[in-house]
Parts: C-alpha cells; sequence; structure tokens
C-alpha cells in the first residue's frame, strides 16, 4: 500500500472514531440524567467533519466525485457539517447522535469497501448546480429528521412518558419552527438548484437525467404546497410530518435512487 493510501486510511479511521465519540458524547443526556458535555462533543464532531472533507478531497484528486458511494460521502458530510451549525442556533443533540454515526458509515464503506472510480469533469457551473443541490438536500434531510423527532415527542408526549431524552429535546413549538425554517431554507436552495439545472444541464435524455429533474420537480412542489399550507392556513402537526417525510423520500429517490439504479444495477456511468 502506497504511504498516501496509509495516511488517508488512517485519516478516515480516525474521523468514523471522532464521530462516533461525537455521538456518544451528544447521547448521555438522551438517555441518563447526567450533564452534556456539548462544547467538547461538537469540537470533536467540527474535528470529525473536517477530517471526512479532508479525505474525500485527497481520495477523489480534490474533484468532486459523483458516483454513487462518493456521492453518499459527500452528502453525509454536508450533512454532518449543518448539523453543526443548527446545533450552534438551536441545541439539538439528538441530530448529532443520529447523523454522526451514519456519516461514520458512509464514510468507512466509501474509503474502505467501495471500488475505485475516476472523477467526472465539470464545469464550473455544473458544480454550482451540483453544490446547491447538495446543500439543499443536506438541509431538507435535517429538516425530516426534525419531523421524525417532532413525530416522536409527540407521542411521548400524548402517553406522559416524559423519559430523559423527552426532557432533553426543545419545546415542541420551537423544534416545529426550526423544522419550518429548515424547509423554507431547503426550498430556496432547492429552487436555485432547479433553476441552475434548466440553465446548464442539456439533453437530459442523453445524460440520464430525466428521472431525477422529474423526482427533484415532484419532491420541490411537496415541500412547496406544504410551505404554503403553513402560511396559509397553519399547517402543523402529522400532516406537517408526513409531508416533510414524503419530500424528503421522493428527494432522496431523485438524489440517489436513479444513481443506485443505474450504477449498481445497471452498471452505467461508472
Amino acid at each position: 500500500m502506497p504511504p498516501h493510501a496509509f495516511a488517508l486510511n488512517v485519516i478516515a479511521l480516525c474521523a468514523v472514531a471522532l464521530y462516533f465519540a461525537s455521538a456518544g458524547a451528544l447521547a448521555r443526556p438522551l438517555l441518563s440524567e447526567g450533564a452534556a458535555p456539548r462544547r467538547m462533543a461538537l469540537a470533536t464532531g467540527a474535528i470529525a467533519v473536517i477530517l471526512h472533507f479532508v479525505v474525500l478531497f485527497a481520495a477523489h484528486r480534490g474533484a468532486l466525485d459523483l458516483h454513487f458511494f462518493a456521492a453518499l460521502s459527500v452528502a453525509a458530510a454536508v450533512i454532518a457539517a449543518l448539523t453543526l451549525v443548527v446545533n450552534l442556533a438551536r441545541p439539538v443533540a439528538a441530530l448529532g447522535v443520529i447523523v454522526f454515526p451514519l456519516a461514520a458509515f458512509l464514510l468507512a464503506i466509501d474509503q474502505f469497501l467501495a471500488p475505485p472510480t475516476a472523477p467526472m469533469a465539470m464545469d464550473w457551473q455544473i458544480k454550482l448546480h451540483v453544490t446547491l443541490a447538495l446543500v439543499a438536500f443536506g438541509v431538507l434531510f435535517i429538516a425530516a429528521l426534525l419531523a421524525v423527532l417532532l413525530a416522536m415527542q409527540e407521542r411521548a408526549l400524548r402517553a406522559r412518558r416524559l423519559d430523559a431524552w423527552v426532557r432533553a429535546l426543545p419545546p415542541l413549538t420551537l423544534t416545529e419552527t426550526l423544522m419550518f425554517r429548515l424547509i423554507g431554507a431547503g426550498f430556496v436552495l432547492l429552487t436555485l438548484a432547479l433553476l441552475a439545472g434548466a440553465l446548464f444541464v442539456h439533453n437530459l435524455l442523453a445524460q440520464d437525467l430525466v428521472q431525477k429533474t422529474v423526482l427533484s420537480v415532484l419532491a420541490w412542489v411537496v415541500f412547496g404546497v406544504l410551505l404554503i399550507g403553513r402560511a396559509a392556513w397553519g399547517w402543523r402537526g402529522a400532516r406537517a410530518v408526513n409531508l416533510t417525510l414524503i419530500g424528503m423520500a421522493v428527494l432522496l429517490l431523485a438524489f440517489f435512487g436513479s444513481k443506485f439504479v443505474l450504477e449498481m444495477v445497471l452498471h452505467r456511468g461508472m
């Protein structure tokens, strides 16, 4: 094994270990009454995210590799970074408990198990479209996680089961407000990504992008309807949670469903 490959593997292992260490520290107040070392946990998570991006940059030669496993790892790194940003604005330790192990898992698969791939050449316009799409996906993914936590919290409160993890979460109204703010931000970013795609991506049929485009527009419609319903009729609760999860499921299919079929099943674009 070349020295640089060995060093990269070591960095990846350190990132994986730090992700799990951060998630474990953030999980403490969710499992018991103990105080949460939140700042240290977030600092550990931040180092893990930095190392994750270092591995992505070095392993894929500084290019944006969008093959299936590499794209999953990139998306995980973006989501982990956004999780840190969200926690700076509104402490939601449960997000890190979910996101950081997921990021560690996807980083490990891409670095140690995935077949080697060559990054595709992209103009700056396409890179702009992809970057906007990735950040939009990350923001909306975190909103979907908040929707899940919101549903679990509502169910626990109705059953009057005030466990430690319920008390560690922000109040329902704050969680819901944060969720809708993230949906609004993600919707704007997704709109910009779709506009950039319409302007800069040509010959969709030849590039096998029809399914991705149709599903992305459908997800955009779902989130748009949810935001309109929230503003006009005050939609909240189960309806908001369900629409958020439906929109995220469609967007997940748009980003990775068609890519999985093309690369893993049909072995095209690898």
